[in-house]
């Protein structure tokens, strides 16, 4: 059974693919050296559980697209956009997440073997973590093909 593995890779492969993606991640997120030589922005999943079908497996992931937040050190002029890119990172970050979505819904990905069965809310989070990082989070639910044959 390869089927986890595969989900696993499939994901990680997609959202390398997005130029606004430079580190894939995985598993618990206080594991991830956020602080230090991660090359961001940054991609990170969790499968948060398996629900087993009789031809299927569904997979429940929770996705975090982030970035850093830069803050100038001149004074604020624009009130709207503030001293610091967080309106970009939150666009670029979501452009990450909706490729992906994209990808599994409608896109190379949507196959047979690959469906996404949800429709995902797309949660922002800004100043997140010790080094203020904004992004989004999503959780999906991916359908695969149950590959373990029983004889």
């Amino acid at each position: 059974m390869k089927g986890f593995y595969n989900v696993l890779e499939t994901i990680k492969t997609e959202l390398l693919s997005s130029k606004f993606c430079n580190t894939v991640t995985y598993g618990d997120i206080r594991d991830v050296d956020l602080a230090k030589k991660t090359v961001f922005p940054l991609s990170h999943f969790i499968v948060d559980s398996a629900q087993y079908g009789e031809n299927t497996i569904t997979f429940s992931i929770n996705l975090l697209c982030m970035d850093l937040v830069d803050i100038s050190k001149t004074s604020t002029v624009d009130y709207f956009t503030g001293n610091d890119n967080e309106q970009d990172v939150l666009n670029t970050q979501l452009q990450v997440v909706v490729n992906l979505l994209d990808e599994l819904k409608l896109g190379n990905l949507y196959t047979t073997k690959y469906q996404l069965t949800n429709e995902p809310s797309i949660e922002p989070f800004t100043k997140r973590f010790e080094n203020l990082m904004a992004g989004w989070a999503v959780n999906i639910v991916v359908e695969v093909e149950n590959d373990n044959a029983i004889c």
